[in-house]
């Protein structure tokens, strides 16, 4: 019997709400012997526009202190180990009464999605306007799959790159130009991202 992981992670979601937590992303891998479900989890919105008002007054939130300076407020998932450990209680709970992981035993990790979390839908390309990127196309633009950059902008479903914040390298290098950009930017419909995420800027 396949698992549902469209079904986990909605009850992911209902079980985070509960706790003002939001979910990232949920995985299931493994074969026969091994199976993992990995959830990825952060504070809720509300949390963290507190999070960024404080370190926009001057103050230094605990959430802050120990990371290196330089770290945008908005990269921060907010979730401490706390967290983790009463999600995975509750949802561990209740992943076992609605029997959603058939089969043989399987381990659940609980986890903050890190500083290169990985990117898909259009409202975290919005939220992360300004952050370093990198992604993967399905078809290629500019004869080139692979892309990394400062995503400048998201509008109407398309994400425009500044290519000069990073040193291009591989087919990216040649599509810009080697001796520096021939274009500054590229555009890249959210349609043709196969996969993406932050890059961490320290």
């Amino acid at each position: 019997m396949a698992v549902q992981i469209d079904q986990i992670r909605a009850l992911a979601e209902r079980v985070a709400a509960s706790h003002h937590l939001e979910v990232v992303e949920v995985q299931f891998s493994g074969g026969v012997k091994f199976r993992a479900l990995q959830v990825f989890i952060e504070k809720d919105a509300a949390f963290r526009a507190e999070l960024a008002a404080k370190a926009a007054s001057g103050e230094v939130p605990d959430e802050l202190a120990s990371l290196p300076s330089g770290v945008p407020v908005e990269m921060l998932s907010g979730v401490t180990h706390e967290d983790c450990e009463q999600f995975a209680r509750d949802f561990g709970t209740v992943l076992d009464v609605e029997d959603l992981i058939p089969g043989a035993e399987y381990t659940l990790e609980v986890s903050s999605p890190g500083l290169e979390r990985k990117l898909s839908k259009a409202e975290e390309f919005a939220r992360f306007r300004g952050s370093l990127i990198k992604l993967q196309t399905f078809t290629p633009v500019n004869n080139n799959r692979q892309w990394q950059g400062r995503l400048t902008d998201f509008a109407d479903g398309v994400l425009t790159i500044d290519l000069s914040a990073i040193k291009q390298k591989g087919k990216a290098k040649k599509a810009t130009g080697a001796k520096g950009p021939v274009e500054q930017s590229v555009t890249i419909p959210l349609s043709n991202i196969e996969k993406a995420n932050l890059l961490a800027e320290i």
